[in-house]
């Protein structure tokens, strides 16, 4: 297990307590910022254990787009749990290294280039 923080952007189902805590086993304190060159769309779930988790058949997903944002909360958390963030994500989400209205980067879950 390592001490390593990183900062994960997230702007959908990573924002409530319930996933918190089933995903990194506590609830995350966060501060609001914005994800740039992105705009925002819905994806249906097909994952039944991410859809239970969630209690949501669609999320939103960020998209690339050249002058959007897109609204969220930046969460402070290890990589341990930045991992345990990836096995929670389903496969029609990639992370990337998102850069913020804040002036800093944070890890964000964006749509798969295709």
């Amino acid at each position: 297990m390592t001490n390593e923080t990183v900062l994960l952007f997230s702007y959908g189902t990573l924002q409530s307590s319930t996933v918190q805590l089933e995903t990194f086993g506590r609830e995350l304190v966060g501060y609001k910022d914005k994800l740039l060159n992105y705009r925002l769309a819905m994806l249906e779930i097909q994952d039944a254990s991410v859809i239970k988790l969630s209690g949501k058949t669609h999320h939103p997903i960020a998209v690339s787009s050249q002058s959007d944002t897109v609204s969220g909360q930046v969460f402070e958390i290890t990589a341990d749990e930045l991992a345990q963030s990836d096995k929670y994500e389903v496969d029609d989400y990639q992370r990337v290294l998102g850069e913020m209205a804040s002036g800093t980067s944070a890890w964000a879950y964006v749509k798969c280039k295709e």
